[in-house]
């Protein structure tokens, strides 16, 4: 069943799309804007995962276990979409671009 899956992209391959399981990707999607500031210097990647995992659902995730993979997956989605940006410098921090695209 197509519906099962949602087109994601990436910022780092512009134009370039992937299908993924919609419901691992609306549950990290909403966890992940969940925890991130509105400002930047923003959050850590591994603060931002550890932040997160308590909000994902045990029955999609359970332990925890993929959700680095998911992250990814969306953190990149959502900086294609201009929804999180990174912060300059290193290491990635990331942060709310904007609260209307939520």
């Amino acid at each position: 069943m197509a519906d099962d899956k949602i087109e994601i992209e990436n910022v780092n391959t512009p134009g370039k799309t992937e299908r993924v399981d919609r419901a691992k990707y609306l549950a990290m999607r909403e966890a992940l804007l969940l925890v991130l500031p509105r400002a930047a210097p923003g959050l850590k990647v591994p603060d931002a995962k550890e932040a997160l995992l308590p909000h994902l659902p045990e029955a999609l995730f359970p332990q925890g276990k993929t959700a680095g993979w998911w992250l990814k997956a969306v953190q990149l989605d959502l900086e294609a979409k201009g929804t999180i940006r990174r912060a300059p410098g290193s290491p990635v921090r990331l942060y709310k671009a904007d609260p209307a695209k939520e």
